[in-house]
């Protein structure tokens, strides 16, 4: 069940609630290049929960005419969550920052299944989650940013 906000001022806020694989490819699209510090990374186990902080890519405004490169701080939240791995991910380094290309879902065990974060340079984290319950919202206005992001053809195709 995705769902799009109505824009409140000039900017088009975002908020997705993800319960299928569908859903969550759409969500994908949305944070296809964000931004995460590993302190945005906020594992809570007793409550069955992950929520990140993300400075994603604004590409709605990249494809419009004229283009606008910008970027907006969001949240991802996942809910349910039964276990979180992580590999390449320092979780000692709270500056670190990742690169996030695509988030997907397998299902196990109808519902259950796994939900993998991927990052660039290998880095990733999979969730083991008893049925899809997620959410993607922006939370304030965007700011400009110099460049859009660009991946060479081998990159896009291993993520």
């Amino acid at each position: 069940m995705v769902s799009q906000s109505t824009a409140t001022s000039a900017s088009d806020l975002i908020k997705f609630v993800m319960l299928d694989g569908e859903d969550l490819a759409i969500g994908s699209t949305h944070l296809q290049d964000a931004v995460v510090k590993t302190a945005d990374l906020i594992w809570l186990p007793r409550e069955k929960r992950l929520v990140i902080g993300v400075n994603r890519f604004d590409w709605e405004s990249a494809v419009a005419e004229p283009p606008l490169f910008r970027r907006r701080r969001a949240a991802l939240r996942f809910e349910r969550v039964l276990g979180c791995q992580s590999r390449g991910i320092d979780l000692a380094s709270p500056d670190q920052v990742l690169n996030l290309l695509a988030v997907e879902f397998a299902e196990t065990d109808n519902p259950s299944g796994t939900v993998t974060l991927t990052f660039s340079g290998g880095a990733a984290l999979r969730l083991t989650v008893e049925c899809l319950e997620a959410e993607l919202a922006d939370l304030g206005p965007a700011w400009t940013c110099a460049h859009r992001p660009d991946h060479p053809v081998e990159q896009t195709a291993t993520a």
